[in-house]
């Protein structure tokens, strides 16, 4: 991998872009149990990105990729559910969600380049 820092990983900036706007969206909700688990779960998307990166390993860097990849995918979950909640419009679910899998794309490429 050409890359030297994980600062410069795609995947990684979006995801940082897709916490960025998370926290927007939900920083008023007074459902603080709601309001920590999604800012948690899309925190660690990106984290678990740079983290893997500076691992021994390809395998290593890979486990912490999959980690990342569900995280993402634990984004989407509470998406749904905090739109069915009222707390996010469905324009901005969809928009959040097709964010949500554009990270999914740029991490499984990730995995994909590993592999080879």
């Amino acid at each position: 991998m050409s890359v030297k820092r994980f600062e410069e990983l795609i995947a990684w900036q979006k995801a940082q872009d897709l916490a960025v706007e998370i926290y927007r969206f939900f920083s008023n909700i007074k459902d603080f149990g709601f309001r920590n688990q999604i800012c948690s779960a899309v925190t660690s998307i990106s984290n678990n990105i740079a983290e893997g990166f500076d691992r021994s390993s390809n395998a290593d860097f890979m486990r912490f990729l999959y980690i990342s990849l569900a995280s993402c995918s634990e984004v989407k979950s509470m998406l749904y559910l905090g739109c069915r909640l009222n707390y996010i419009s469905l324009d901005n679910k969809d928009k959040l969600i097709n964010t949500s899998d554009e990270v999914s794309k740029l991490i499984r490429g990730l995995i994909k380049s590993l592999n080879h």
